[in-house]
């Protein structure tokens, strides 16, 4: 039976979440989602210029791991420079260097809180569909 895997480090999530071809509706093109930890790999390695032994510190994995995340993100983002696709970049198992974070479930929509001891499934109905939020439910309705 394989392991479970573990939440992948992240300093912070990325400032912008999408990027796309200029002068053509989004709607009009596919699309290729790259996850919160992929991102975290390319810029630890590509954009900082850390070696993938120090990036896979960093991100609190295995150096073989790290290059298996980078190689699929620059895939990624090869594929949607050169095919004109919408890159879209949310989602993984990760978890803020500051250790905060918000999970929602899909099933009922509670959150849990990377505090919590059980992150693992929702609280209220048991379900262990669950994503991350990019902000908490107040930030994303318009309250402050």
């Amino acid at each position: 039976m394989p392991r479970k895997k573990l939440h992948r480090r992240v300093t912070r999530e990325p400032p912008v979440s999408v990027y796309k071809p200029a002068g053509i509706p989004a709607k009009d093109l596919e699309e290729i989602l790259i996850s919160i930890d992929e991102f975290e790999a390319i810029k630890l390695s590509d954009f900082e210029g850390l070696s993938q032994r120090d990036a896979s510190s960093v991100m609190r994995i295995s150096q073989p791991t790290f290059n298996r995340i980078l190689a699929s993100a620059r895939n990624k983002v090869a594929k949607g420079l050169v095919q004109g696709y919408v890159l879209r970049i949310e989602g993984g198992r990760y978890v803020l260097a500051d250790g905060t974070g918000i999970l929602e479930c899909l099933d009922c929509g509670s959150t849990v809180d990377m505090s919590s001891s059980d992150k693992s499934k929702c609280k209220d109905c048991g379900s262990t569909r669950l994503r991350w939020l990019r902000w908490d439910k107040k930030q994303r309705d318009g309250e402050t």
